[in-house]
């Protein structure tokens, strides 16, 4: 019997080669699209669960809560770890990270061997305690793990690093130099295996921390934070009683006395506005969008919202099934009722038509992972991702027959029931009009299929002018036309000698030397300021203070509203400071020029610079104080000329004047502040190809009951003709439905994405207004869709032969 089940799916499909084509394609097309984002969501999901104890590691966070405004970072002070391990029994082992490019060393340097003269710029170094390995238990190539950052100036290398400077050997012992600096020579104390892609830390170098100090009394001090610190708590811990513990303790014998020493307010409501969180290192990639980390990495809400969108786009692809299989129910109504008078039960041809769902479904399964490795590298790059199907995992192809068997089943039940409940008497007398009093819900299901694709074609245009309002919008700040030459810590004095042969180029208009720019990934240094003689009076206000030339204003583009700007020819202004907009609001200084300010040091404030954005356009502009001072690794050029090839040409022969042994590397400002937002625009891509997708299943559908509806108005189309009415006049009767599902569609969807529209750009502190123009837009574009896609089953039914629907009368 299954065999004859199988003869008859298979002649059927060779029956209606274009019904099944549709219905095959639609499947297989949702099929690849939830295959794709199944492997990114398996990705995204797997960071940081292969070390051995990952349940039990955990990062602190602290919690700010200013009036209400959460704020979440990771960054820790000095003492914290050894405070951890000391005072709390539940903490078997706590170490520390730090990767604040702020500090020499940290973030990305110039590496060679100490027996050779090229340099390499390399990325990934970040100096770390003893502890973390012991906490990560990462696995070693060559040394021992348990003394591997035990020594002053050790590091600890990867395996592939080792690879590249020291292919075929053993590096332990070997000396590297980072930025040609010899009296900070590095002894390789271990090779450790690479750390796997899917994992938060992605470090190739990890420099000691024993024996460093980064100013002298650091590592005692409770005043500053910059370590990021990670703790192994022991089997059995109530982590939620543990967090409550730490917080007590931490601020009672810590933070609090050293806040009151120091004489800030702040030290009166510690208790009420501080706390410590644990979070789990396996939550770490996803779940810290909120939190300050200077880490890239994942959003949980993504995750959810990209496995939404892959089950309504399937759903959309069961509701084409269903649709497709009715609206071709004439073809098999008579064979529904010969079938019955010979004596068939209903329950054999329900199962002949799941038979033929499943074949369908396997069918589509085949080609949709066909489909999948085909769009797999276009979704890569898309996703900025290097993701596989795995082909040769066990579970792959047992997962994959399920799901088509339950896709199948649940696709094919409807149209079996349906299909199977044909009265023979009605159906031999030519009445098959049934359907149609099913229309509610086919037309329901049409509305679902465009509401959805309707939701994704507004959000795609929302985060599209996000984008542009992003990166068109003024910013305070000249960021076109910007050259930033990296690395220039490496000329050590001849740093501004290398400035001067720059500014002797006739196509630069400026230069100026400073790490700290306006673009993340750049060196920040968080301080709190007070105004002189309050410290003991004010609240502190948090600020930034950056070390910058007298040219940095100037070849930023930036604005002096008040004031003046650093002179050469004033000594006095390596003690003077410019204040930006928003330090002048926090310390209530309405004529800020000639008024001193202090963060431990005093200074005087010659200018106010006009607020600029220089962090993501998710936050409100922080204060800034701009102070003059040594910060050589980048040297940002000012050009004036269309011609940047010839003027990187000149750029890099003078730099082979200073460095020789040193390729140049260079970035433009416009690229570095574009890439701060290269998750949105990812957002945006993968948001419009799913729109596409959606929109090209869903017209599959509207296909689909165009068909039906033909189909079952054949007679009336027929009698019409006959009477006299035109094809514009049929095709106008027989269009008009389904414009008025698009428009109930259109109003359903509207609401909907603007919600969520209006919740993702909450996100962003400057961001769109949403305007009924990309409503009206949406509405019309897809109108436009379902027109096209009706009007080839209109026209062609408006365009019949009468005498053909009206033979049997």
């Amino acid at each position: 019997m299954l065999k004859n089940y199988f003869k008859i799916a298979i002649r059927q499909l060779r029956k209606q080669k274009m019904y099944s084509i549709i219905k095959i394609g639609g499947f297989a097309l949702s099929i690849a699209a939830c295959l794709l984002i199944a492997l990114y969501i398996r990705d995204e999901s797997s960071y940081d669960r292969s070390y051995p104890d990952t349940g039990q590691i955990y990062r602190i966070i602290g919690v700010f809560n200013d009036n209400g405004t959460i704020q979440k970072g990771a960054a820790m002070p000095p003492p914290m770890a050894l405070a951890l391990k000391k005072d709390f029994p539940e903490v078997e082992i706590a170490g520390r990270l730090m990767y604040n490019p702020l500090f020499w060393g940290a973030g990305n340097n110039y590496v060679r061997r100490a027996d050779q003269m090229q340099n390499t710029y390399e990325q990934g170094f970040t100096y770390a305690d003893q502890q973390i390995l012991d906490i990560l238990k990462i696995p070693m190539v060559y040394g021992d793990r348990a003394h591997a950052l035990t020594e002053p100036f050790s590091v600890l290398i990867s395996k592939k690093k080792a690879d590249k400077y020291f292919p075929n050997q053993n590096p332990i012992g070997k000396i590297i130099l980072l930025n040609d600096n010899k009296d900070k020579a590095y002894k390789i104390a271990g090779v450790m295996q690479d750390l796997p892609a899917n994992s938060h830390l992605q470090y190739d170098f990890l420099l000691t921390l024993s024996g460093v100090e980064f100013w002298p009394g650091e590592q005692p001090s409770w005043e500053s934070s910059n370590y990021d610190n990670y703790v192994l708590v022991r089997p059995g811990t109530n982590v939620h009683a543990l967090e409550k513990k730490i917080t007590a303790t931490i601020l009672r014998n810590y933070v609090i006395p050293t806040m009151v020493k120091s004489g800030d307010k702040m030290a009166e409501t510690a208790e009420k506005k501080f706390s410590l969180q644990l979070q789990p290192i396996a939550d770490i990639h996803l779940k810290s969008y909120d939190i300050r980390d200077n880490l890239p990495h994942g959003d949980i809400r993504f995750i959810w919202l990209f496995g939404a969108v892959a089950c309504f786009i399937l759903i959309i692809a069961c509701i084409n099934f269903i649709n497709l299989s009715t609206a071709k129910s004439a073809n098999r109504a008579k064979e529904v009722g010969l079938r019955k008078v010979v004596g068939s039960h209903r329950s054999s041809l329900i199962k002949q038509f799941l038979t033929e769902s499943l074949l369908f479904s396997f069918l589509s399964f085949a080609l949709g992972m066909i489909l999948a490795k085909i769009l797999l590298p276009y979704f890569n790059t898309l996703s900025a991702k290097s993701l596989v199907i795995p082909w040769h995992a066990w579970w792959l192809m047992p997962l994959m027959i399920a799901a088509a068997i339950v896709i199948g089943i649940l696709a094919g039940l409807y149209p079996s029931f349906y299909l199977s409940s044909f009265n023979p008497i009605q159906v031999l007398k030519g009445q098959v009009s049934r359907g149609t009093k099913n229309s509610l819900l086919r037309n329901a299901l049409v509305v679902f299929q465009f509401a959805t694709s309707i939701i994704l074609i507004i959000s795609t245009f929302i985060i599209y002018n996000q984008m542009q309002f992003i990166l068109t919008k003024k910013l305070g700040f000249e960021k076109d036309q910007v050259i930033l030459i990296e690395g220039a810590n490496t000329l050590g004095k001849e740093v501004k000698d290398f400035k001067d042969e720059l500014l002797k180029l006739p196509s630069v208009k400026s230069a100026s030397i400073s790490d700290f720019l306006p673009v993340s990934g750049t060196k920040r240094n968080g301080n709190e300021f007070y105004n002189e003689g309050k410290t003991k009076e004010e609240v502190g206000s948090d600020a930034q203070f950056w070390d910058i030339d007298n040219d940095y204003i100037k070849t930023m583009g930036m604005k002096i509203i008040a004031g003046r700007n650093f002179s050469p020819d004033m000594p006095s202004d390596s003690q003077a400071v410019i204040i930006n907009q928003t330090l002048a609001k926090k310390l209530n200084l309405k004529n800020p020029i000639g008024k001193r300010i202090t963060n431990g040091d005093i200074y005087h404030i010659i200018g106010v610079v006009e607020d600029f954005h220089f962090e993501s356009m998710r936050d409100n502009i922080a204060g800034l104080c701009l102070h003059l001072g040594n910060s050589p690794s980048i040297v940002s050029i000012k050009a004036n000329t269309a011609d940047m090839r010839n003027l990187v040409s000149s750029i890099t022969a003078t730099w082979k004047k200073f460095a020789p042994a040193q390729p140049i590397r260079y970035s433009f400002l416009d690229e570095r502040f574009a890439i701060m937002y290269d998750d949105v625009q990812r957002t945006g891509r993968i948001f419009s190809s799913f729109a596409i997708l959606a929109i090209i299943i869903a017209c599959l559908g509207l296909f689909a009951l165009s068909s039906f509806m033909a189909e079952q108005r054949n007679k009336e189309i027929g009698v019409r003709k006959v009477l006299g009415a035109s094809v514009s006049n049929i095709t106008t009767l027989l269009s008009k439905d389904f414009i008025k599902l698009v428009a109930i569609s259109i109003v359903i969807a509207s609401p909907i994405a603007w919600w969520a529209m209006n919740k993702w750009l909450q996100d962003f502190i400057y961001h769109i207004t949403i305007g009924w123009w990309i409503f009206v837009l949406a509405a019309i574009v897809a109108i436009l869709i379902a027109l096209i896609t009706v009007s080839f089953q209109s026209i062609k039914a408006a365009m019949t032969n009468p005498a053909k629907s009206l033979r049997a009368e």
